[in-house]
């Protein structure tokens, strides 16, 4: 079976609410239409730059539901499944499969600590429960559990479906790990979180993009420093592009995501919406530089709307 590989400029999108702080489908349509004019390669749904801990159940099959709806045959999508145990992952992944999703993407659960071989036996049980592309998010800042590469290269080895591995955390020799271990099996992008700085060394080892937030604002731009590296010229683009707006990436992860994304999304006139609580607006001296910085960078002229 072919299975869905994320490569290139893999966008970790918000999740817009309405006035009444209802997840607004509207303009999911809107901002997911222009992920795709400008050469994003796939999407993530359901991630921390979602709010996804701050969605109910209910809501988050709602988003699975009609964000397939519009994106089936126009742009590849990977919904989250982490929930707090095995079992709900499992059926939170059943149901985005049977709806007609892409892939998943799995974590450890957050906050329980469990060892690695518990780790383990929890992303197993996961990646043997469905039959559509799969990943894992490693991202131990969040979940308190680094994923070993010796526990991602016993996975691949048993799970064909698992195409996928999102890197973030500020490990090198981890990345190297990975891509040794597990060859072309996997494909390998990494978060664009500048206190990191992993993009080029995960491009330079043979990875396969980004897992990223930038896109959400200049997704042309992170589309082109995501490409993989195949050719020179795309090598001494993508370095450029990304040299050149890094200082916007930190801006963008001055605080937690997605805060200063949704206040970027205000700021050209696209349907963001507001933050849930315990969530607080971005504003005052920080929300001023970032308008700022955005109109230096020529991102209103270009994006606005």
């Amino acid at each position: 079976m072919k299975y869905c590989r994320p490569s290139g400029s893999w966008v970790a999108m918000i999740t817009p609410f309405d006035k009444n702080n209802k997840v607004d489908f509207g303009a999911f349509k809107v901002l997911i239409d222009r992920q795709i004019q400008y050469g994003t390669g796939a999407l993530f749904i359901l991630g921390s730059a979602g709010e996804s801990t701050l969605l109910s159940l209910e809501e988050k099959k709602d988003i699975i539901r009609n964000v397939i709806k519009i994106t089936k045959g126009r742009i590849s999508v990977f919904f989250s499944a982490n929930m707090n145990t095995t079992e709900d992952s499992i059926k939170l992944a059943q149901y985005a499969e049977a709806e007609g999703a892409d892939g998943v993407i799995f974590l450890v659960p957050n906050y329980v600590l469990i060892p690695q071989s518990s780790a383990f036996v929890h992303l197993d049980k996961c990646m043997g429960s469905i039959d559509i592309a799969c990943g894992i998010y490693n991202n131990p800042s969040r979940t308190g559990v680094k994923v070993e590469a010796e526990t991602i290269k016993k996975l691949s080895d048993l799970h064909p479906n698992f195409v996928a591995d999102k890197e973030a955390l500020p490990d090198v020799r981890h990345l190297v790990q990975v891509k040794r271990l597990c060859g072309d099996k996997l494909n390998i992008l990494c978060c664009d979180y500048p206190k990191y700085s992993i993009v080029i060394p995960t491009l330079a080892i043979g990875g396969n993009g980004t897992a990223n937030i930038g896109g959400n604002i200049i997704p042309e731009e992170v589309a082109l420093l995501s490409r993989p590296w195949t050719e020179i010229n795309i090598m001494e683009e993508g370095r450029q592009e990304y040299f050149k707006w890094f200082p916007f990436l930190e801006k963008l992860y001055h605080l937690s995501n997605p805060i200063v994304l949704k206040a970027a999304y205000n700021i050209l006139g696209l349907p963001g919406g507001s933050l849930r609580a315990p969530y607080q607006d971005y504003a005052g001296s920080h929300f001023d530089a970032l308008k700022d910085m955005m109109q230096e960078m020529g991102i209103i002229e270009k994006y606005g709307v």
